[in-house]
């Protein structure tokens, strides 16, 4: 279960951060530091997509491990004594930022005794750098509006054009701890732009048919997949970012998508099913299970699957329900 009180996440976080530090160090001491074998970079991300991405910029000058897998929820990600390990190996850390990571990565970061992983370090990769966020808030953040993120919605990966500036951001960091093979990997780079391109051509071909349709969602994690390809976001599961549904406001989202005639609803694997279940059957719409990450369904093991997959997923359901 989420931990949503402010004062006892403060504390459970402190206790955790405590453990995994401890166990971690007691390892570190047995443990050497030691290269990666073959010498490839080790590069460690926080999530699966963004490490989707820096195999494909990478190729096989990396190495590249996620902390998080594609069926977890990325806010909420155990700080294991193993992942610090991975960070204190680390020759490049990339986090998606605007705060996503926020409750479990900062005791990992701190734990590494890796200096070139913490922001400003050499090794450290912010992906969220050149993207315009959406939904920054306009004035006090505070956790009366649930977990509202105060530099903008953290989900911009499910818009595929701003693949190229995480690849980009990558490709920086990639080139930073090993400049004598930056040709190398800018032509990666050129290569996974140009079929993002592709890509992104044929799935809006895919979804034109349906721009303008109404949807509703169970967190905000889709406002940027709903902005590329046209979609009318007019509710969320959750009243507020990260806060259980209420028996009142399913009712009035109900209310609202009957009024509106949504017969979609978007939810990731990690977010629960009954709830959505009686929404559908009080509206007569479709709940369409979508992964955020690679690794979230089968065979969505890259970035361009995982697209793939969602995008045929969505076009079906609204395909039935237009029938």
């Amino acid at each position: 279960m989420r931990r949503r009180d402010e004062g006892k996440w403060r504390t459970v976080r402190c206790r955790t951060a405590g453990c995994v530090i401890g166990c971690a160090l007691s390892i570190l001491f047995v443990v050497a530091r030691t290269p990666i074998a073959a010498a490839k970079l080790y590069v460690v991300t926080t999530t699966p997509d963004l490490a989707a991405i820096a195999r494909d910029v990478g190729g096989d000058k990396v190495d590249v491990e996620s902390l998080a897998v594609g069926t977890q929820d990325p806010h909420f990600v155990d700080p294991k004594p193993s992942f610090i390990l991975k960070l204190n190996r680390a020759d490049l850390y990339v986090k998606r930022g605007l705060e996503l990571e926020i409750g479990w990565a900062p005791v990992l970061e701190k734990g590494a005794r890796n200096a070139n992983v913490l922001p400003g370090g050499r090794a450290y990769v912010d992906a969220s750098a050149g993207i315009a966020p959406l939904e920054v808030p306009s004035g006090p953040v505070s956790r009366a509006l649930g977990d509202v993120h105060p530099y903008g919605n953290p989900h911009y990966q499910l818009d595929p054009a701003n693949a190229k500036l995480i690849g980009r951001n990558i490709v920086d960091g990639l080139s930073r701890v090993d400049e004598a093979d930056r040709g190398y990997f800018e032509a990666r780079l050129a290569a996974f732009a140009g079929r993002v391109d592709e890509k992104l051509a044929g799935w809006m071909h895919v979804l034109a048919p349906y721009r303008g349709a109404k949807v509703v969602t169970y967190h905000k994690s889709w406002d940027y997949f709903a902005a590329r390809f046209g979609f009318d976001i007019i509710g969320t599961m959750e009243p507020k970012p990260g806060v259980p549904p209420s028996p009142a406001h399913l009712a009035q989202l109900i209310t609202l998508m009957q009024a509106e005639h949504c017969k979609l609803v978007l939810k990731e694997p990690f977010y629960p099913e009954n709830l959505t279940r009686v929404v559908a059957e009080k509206t007569g719409a479709a709940v369409v299970t979508l992964p955020d990450a690679p690794g979230g369904a089968p065979a969505t093991d890259d970035y361009f699957a995982l697209m793939d997959y969602d995008v045929r997923q969505v076009a079906a359901a609204l395909a039935a329900a237009s029938r």
